[in-house]
């Protein structure tokens, strides 16, 4: 006979799954302004692949300039947007892997409490990012047309650099202009990299936990010894050490296809004239258009523009997630 259902698991797993959605906002909260200039010199050196010529010649001459010409507001331009896509991407991202993990297990007839293969991991991982990548693209859209406005090149229908607008302006004027469906534009970069490159962010960070936890054990003890439950739990340095590989490997996996997807969400912005000529609208650029364009232009360089420092604030940042996120579920469960 099967075991009566347990009358507490449906308040156990709405708790966890509160916990999960908080634990995620507060790092990603944490994370987004750490990381959010470097984030900012990615998006730019991304949308001048197509220019014909270039604004800046790599990270630091776009940092400077940025510091220079517009100062600390313009280091931290288009924060609100990142911030809710932080808080958004974060608690999916740790709500959907738990739930798509418990799911396989079901499926498989495994415990709940069983480990995950790493198979498991990347599969769950892989779901949770293609889930989040549909609430991040409007987000997105919106943070890199902020990004860019004050590189914008006056031009008839242009927004001049002293009336820039603000994400809730630059979320209406999308939708005025295109409707509800081009708050998607470029969702197919989006769901790519965040389908790849989740499941290599939890296989990576999952992968690594363990050989650092197995390397702890292999080292002799005072005496005292380890139970089985601590010796399992990572220490904050091993969480960190893990979460900086995963990020690491999260923007080297698919990383082209996240400068296609600015390129196209910054193409209005930056090179307009296509799309005011004549009487008739542009058509919107295609992904895979617009891919085979900047690889035209650039070669393979070109799609990894702004790659170097975006694995350099990914490394710190994603340290800032996992020490976080797992720190409190240690002390609260």
């Amino acid at each position: 006979m099967d075991d009566p259902p347990n009358a507490l698991e449906p308040q156990s797993s709405a708790l966890r799954a509160a916990k999960d959605i908080g634990y995620g906002i507060l790092a990603g909260i944490a994370s987004k302004i750490f990381e959010h200039p470097f984030d900012l010199t990615k998006v730019r050196l991304q949308s001048q692949v197509l220019d014909a010529e270039a604004r800046f010649t790599g990270p630091i001459d776009c940092l400077n300039k940025t510091w220079r010409n517009e100062g600390v507001r313009g280091l931290y331009r288009g924060l609100p947007a990142p911030i809710v896509g932080a808080m958004a991407e974060n608690a999916s991202l740790f709500l959907s892997y738990r739930e798509l993990q418990d799911m396989i297990k079901r499926f498989n007839r495994q415990s709940i409490s069983e480990a995950s293969s790493m198979p498991q991991v990347a599969s769950a991982g892989a779901g949770a990012g293609a889930i989040t990548s549909f609430l991040l693209t409007p987000i997105e859209l919106v943070k890199c047309k902020m990004q860019v406005q004050m590189l914008v090149t006056p031009v008839s229908g242009s927004v001049p650099s002293q009336q820039l607008l603000g994400p809730l302006a630059v979320f209406m004027s999308v939708v005025r202009s295109t409707g509800v469906r081009g708050l998607w534009l470029g969702h197919t970069g989006t769901f790519i990299r965040e389908t790849g490159g989740t499941a290599a962010w939890f296989s990576t960070k999952e992968f690594v936990a363990s050989l650092l936890v197995a390397r702890r054990q292999r080292k002799p003890t005072d005496g005292a010894g380890l139970t089985s439950a601590s010796a399992q739990e990572l220490r904050p340095w091993e969480s960190a050490v893990s979460g900086a590989s995963a990020g690491a490997s999260f923007n080297l996996a698919l990383f082209p296809a996240d400068t296609v997807k600015s390129a196209m969400q910054t193409e209005e912005e930056l090179r307009p004239t296509a799309q005011t000529l004549g009487k008739k609208a542009s058509p919107k650029p295609s992904f895979f258009g617009t891919f085979m364009a900047m690889y035209r232009a650039q070669g393979i360089k070109g799609l990894y523009a702004g790659c170097g420092i975006t694995v350099a604030r990914s490394v710190p940042s994603s340290a800032i997630i996992f020490l976080i996120y797992d720190g409190l579920s240690k002390r609260f469960g």
